[in-house]
């Protein structure tokens, strides 16, 4: 529930005006403990135990809104419980948004500083999403809106005649909050890794030297939304190493692609692709740095009976120069397909006049023979009131494809969490 309030010193949320200001002030106050189904050797047994407090302020000035969103985060399970660690998310404090939106002319917004990014029409999948990701967070059980990670960045957004173009500047290269070891084991090309072998990237971090532009444009077209776009910048995650022993490190890499997104009777559908260009590597043939790539995915989603819809998608990514990929595996078999299948299945059911609502999401990959299930329950108590239980489940045939890497990081979670 919002509250809108006005205070003299709005310098208690920001330091820019002790003017008396119109603000909107929201947030709440969510605790999760969750815990191993399985054992880990390199990881410790509980997964999750935390609390954290998120305050979120919109300020309004006559010519701008100001966006103040902060996690207050106190992690048992942290290296550095009293560090502030905006980077990977671990510290007491995680600036989430910090932001000033305006209209410098009648078409053109403007949004800088501190934002959440997203575009694409992917159901957990992305392809032309290429702003940062906290794939700790999603694996771990924190709520799914810890997926999408912070960029800064200037934002435009443009409205003329033919269209919308959006154009997004990030002046230094806003990576993943990525797998490392810490929390969560993976397979690290030799063998599964975790606390023992802590990935620590090299950071691309000079300021409008590593940078990163993204651009969409998009318009409606006989009732479907089409849209083009293209992204200079980084590979999101260390995908690189610069000798075979390390350390990892973030390749150079373009991305170009297109979607639609409309309806088909009383159905949603959607189609993306895009081509991944590694720049530091066209010709594939250094085992060092990952190959070029072009990915695709199709959905569809309706409303199968009263309060129940489903969704399903197909996902594919191929890798250009794969016979150059497999001879610099170090370890032969353990490479991953040419074509990369994944087929995806949502189930969301409502009860008890939507105040219970159950979940299933399934990743099934038939070419990794592994898969990735993400139940889900929530229940509304009352207005301020929810219980939250999640679990992730992977399973998988072998330790080196993309879930079946996780398989001993499988975890239950359960969640309190009161809003104001």
């Amino acid at each position: 529930m919002k509250k809108t309030i006005s205070i003299g010193l709005i310098g208690l949320i920001s330091p820019i005006t002790s003017l008396a200001l119109d603000t909107e002030l929201h947030g709440f106050v969510d605790g999760r403990v969750g815990t191993r189904t399985q054992n880990d050797a390199y990881e410790e047994g509980r997964s999750l135990s935390e609390i954290r407090a998120q305050l979120d302020a919109l300020t309004y000035f006559d010519w701008a809104e100001l966006q103040t969103r902060a996690d207050f985060v106190f992690d048992d399970l942290a290296e550095d419980r009293g560090k502030v660690d905006l980077e990977n998310g671990d510290g007491f404090i995680d600036l989430r948004e910090f932001n000033l939106l305006f209209t410098p002319i009648d078409i053109m917004d403007v949004k800088v500083g501190r934002q959440i990014l997203t575009w694409g029409t992917g159901d957990l999948l992305f392809i032309n999403d290429l702003f940062p990701k906290d794939w700790n967070s999603f694996l771990l059980g924190r709520d799914d809106e810890y997926l999408k990670a912070p960029s800064d960045a200037v934002f435009a957004s443009l409205y003329p005649a033919l269209g919308t173009i959006d154009i997004a500047y990030m002046p230094r290269m806003d990576a993943d909050r990525y797998i490392d070891g810490r929390r969560i084991s993976f397979w690290n090309g030799a063998g599964i890794a975790g606390q023992n072998a802590v990935i620590d990237a090299d950071r691309q971090d000079q300021w409008f030297q590593d940078h990163e532009i993204a651009l969409r444009f998009y318009r409606p077209v006989l009732g479907y939304d089409f849209a083009l776009y293209a992204y200079h910048g980084f590979w999101k995650s260390p995908q690189g190493m610069t000798t075979p022993a390390g350390p990892a490190f973030f390749p150079h890499m373009n991305a170009y692609g297109a979607s639609v997104q409309g309806t088909l009777g009383e159905a949603l559908i959607n189609v993306e692709g895009g081509y991944y260009d590694s720049r530091q590597d066209r010709s594939g043939t250094d085992p060092l740095v990952p190959n070029s790539e072009a990915r695709f995915l199709v959905g569809y989603e309706r409303e199968l009976a009263k309060n129940l819809t489903g969704s399903v998608q197909y996902y594919t990514e191929w890798m250009m120069d794969y016979d150059g990929y497999r001879s610099g595996l170090a370890l032969p078999g353990t490479g991953r397909s040419e074509i990369r299948q994944v087929a995806t299945l949502r189930l969301t059911k409502m009860l008890m006049n939507q105040n219970l609502i159950l979940g299933l999401f399934v990743f099934y990959s038939p070419t990794d023979r592994d898969a990735y299930l993400r139940p889900n329950a929530t229940y509304k108590l009352n207005d301020n009131w929810q219980i939250t239980a999640n679990a992730n489940l992977f399973l998988g045939e072998d330790k080196h494809t993309f879930f079946g890497q996780f398989e001993d990081n499988s975890n239950v979670n359960l969640g309190l969490r009161y809003s104001f």
